[in-house]
């Protein structure tokens, strides 16, 4: 007689997974997508993604590989619940599903939070230190099959509180405020400013002060994907996964897909405020890398008490001149000093949130360093301050504090990591499937099985000593 309870190792990583880890609520779940008194008994919704999970924990790509492999593997029929003689489902029962039955629905998202409330009630998630960060994944598309298109820049979330920010910068220095209403919108400055991207921007309006229209590349074969391009990044149409994992056991919290072109700044804030929404994290600390070092994710951080470690920008400037950090600012006077102690005042604040300082006079005329600052076309220095600049120097003096600097290096140890690991060993590295909320169910599933790893090899431990112990008392009790 063979049993296939005994043929799955005691230590294999599936009974780990299904000793800790409680499935019945996707039955629950997903009720409302079956009917109970039309049509034939489907597959249970907890053996079909069951069966997904096999596939994600072990980057299993194709589906039809995956039945394959389930039917001649013991533990993985001893996980969804099938015998060792007993017909499996259909390839097409998956496919069918997400096409027919929870086509435009959250389940996945649904799966994939139900997972890290477990991991809260098991007390492996703490809430305080939250590192995120972003990896693209390579679209189901060819780079060279697109159509250019022109589109309309999004206005940025916050430009109401910017917009206020700015004239009351204004006011306080004497100047007129300005309007902020489609046509009458018109710059004010024109001159060249070489050192205007010293810190927001990645190209384009830093503050986005006004939507532009420009042209993108639209994949023919998946639209929804966006087109990548940036530094020491390869070239075509990718997705981000942008992550949030929990400093005390790298569980990871959130996931959120975009397409390949969008800011990795733009849906940091709403992600973080769910977590607080949902989980109810008490957020003390953030971890993040230099591309969130902008002056909005810093003012909001503070205006929610949260302290973020995060890298400076040293930003762009020409080659050989000195950078806007070789200038010091003195908040007392409102003024920046250059290398040789003369003063830049403030000229104006442009509507793009950033207050402009100018040497006046004939100092930079007859300044012996005049080569070293001022580029062929420049008669006077000028730099630029953001109107929100004191928090992104709040968070740069908290990082350079030795909790700071500690919080700041675990991010290679944690959101990194698991980045790493969803690529080498869960097939995160390509998108199996086309459009946004199919790669988003592909970058949940995978995080589920990826906390649902964690979660069995951080309490595995506790139950083996368990077995071990009532093991051993049981003859005990019997003998009295």
């Amino acid at each position: 007689m063979v049993i296939l309870e005994e043929l799955v190792p005691q230590e294999h990583l599936l009974r780990k997974i299904d000793a800790v880890i409680d499935f019945s609520f996707i039955n629950k779940l997903c009720k409302p997508y079956y009917s109970e008194n039309n049509g034939r008994p489907a597959i249970e919704p907890e053996v079909l993604f069951r069966m997904l999970f096999i596939g994600y924990l072990y980057g299993i790509r194709s589906e039809r590989r995956l039945l394959q492999e389930i039917e001649v593997n013991n533990a993985y029929r001893w996980f969804i619940g099938y015998d060792l003689t007993e017909k499996l489902p259909d390839v097409s029962v998956i496919w069918q599903n997400r096409l027919r039955r929870y086509n435009g629905s959250d389940i996945p998202q649904q799966i994939f939070d139900e997972i890290v409330r477990q991991a809260i009630a098991k007390g492996l998630v703490g809430g305080k230190i939250l590192y995120s960060d972003s990896t693209h994944l390579k679209a189901n598309a060819n780079k060279n099959k697109f159509v250019e298109k022109r589109a309309k820049a999004e206005s940025k979330d916050y430009i109401d509180d910017l917009n206020r920010a700015i004239n009351e910068d204004r006011v306080a220095h004497g100047k007129k405020p300005l309007k902020f209403n489609g046509d009458e919108l018109k710059d004010e400055q024109e001159e060249e400013k070489e050192n205007y991207f010293d810190d927001d921007s990645q190209g384009g309006n830093p503050a986005g002060g006004n939507a532009k229209e420009k042209t993108v590349k639209e994949s023919t074969t998946d639209p929804e994907s966006g087109f990548m391009h940036r530094d020491g990044k390869p070239q075509g149409f990718f997705y981000l996964d942008h992550r949030t994992v929990d400093s005390k056991n790298n569980i990871i919290t959130d996931v959120f897909v975009t397409p390949g072109n969008t800011n990795d700044v733009r849906p940091y804030l709403g992600r973080l405020r769910r977590q607080v929404d949902v989980f109810g994290f008490m957020v003390r600390y953030v971890g993040l890398d230099a591309g969130y070092n902008v002056s909005h994710i810093c003012k909001y951080l503070n205006d929610m008490g949260i302290q973020a470690a995060m890298g400076k920008r040293r930003g762009c400037h020409q080659k050989g001149k000195f950078s806007k950090h070789k200038f010091t600012y003195l908040p007392e006077w409102d003024v920046y000093i250059c290398p040789e102690h003369k003063y830049l005042e403030y000229v104006t604040t442009n509507r793009d949130g950033y207050k402009e300082y100018k040497c006046k006079g004939d100092r930079c005329a007859n300044c012996p360093r005049r080569e070293e600052c001022l580029s062929a076309k420049q008669q006077r220095k000028s730099l630029f301050r953001h109107v929100w600049e004191e928090f992104k120097e709040i968070a740069h003096t908290f990082t350079k504090t030795e909790k700071g600097k500690k919080i700041y290096q675990r991010r290679k140890e944690t959101v990194e990591r698991s980045f790493a690991d969803s690529k080498e060993l869960h097939g995160l590295r390509y998108c199996r499937m086309r459009g946004l909320s199919k790669v988003a169910e592909q970058c949940l599933l995978t995080a589920a099985v990826q906390n649902m790893k964690k979660i069995a090899m951080c309490c595995w431990g506790g139950i083996t000593f368990l077995r071990l112990f009532f093991i051993k008392i049981k003859p005990i009790s019997e003998t009295r």
